[in-house]
């Protein structure tokens, strides 16, 4: 039987980090930038922010695939929804 030892992560490292990206964001809501621009930004913030919550905190970071594909799962299919609503949420 093999045994796999990992480092245990630096929870306040990330912490920082989360909270730098949270002012990040709250600074971005501020410059003014056209909504699709600010939405598509605070998007890919949120998602970072919610990979790392699920890599540290979560421990996926240290699973086999088949879990990190079950995680990723409802995030495709949350794209791929949002991706074909647009014709009917931005009509010409």
């Amino acid at each position: 039987m093999s045994s796999t030892t990992h480092s245990h992560p630096n929870y306040l490292r990330i912490f920082w980090i989360l909270l730098v990206l949270t002012i990040i964001e709250v600074g971005i809501t501020y410059l003014g930038l056209p909504k699709m621009l600010l939405a598509a930004l605070l998007v890919t913030l949120a998602v970072w922010k919610a990979s790392l919550v699920a890599m540290h905190f979560m421990h996926l970071k240290f699973e086999k695939k088949t879990l990190t594909i079950v995680a990723i799962a409802p995030f495709v299919l949350c794209v791929f929804l949002i991706l074909m609503l647009l014709p009917d949420i931005f009509p010409r």
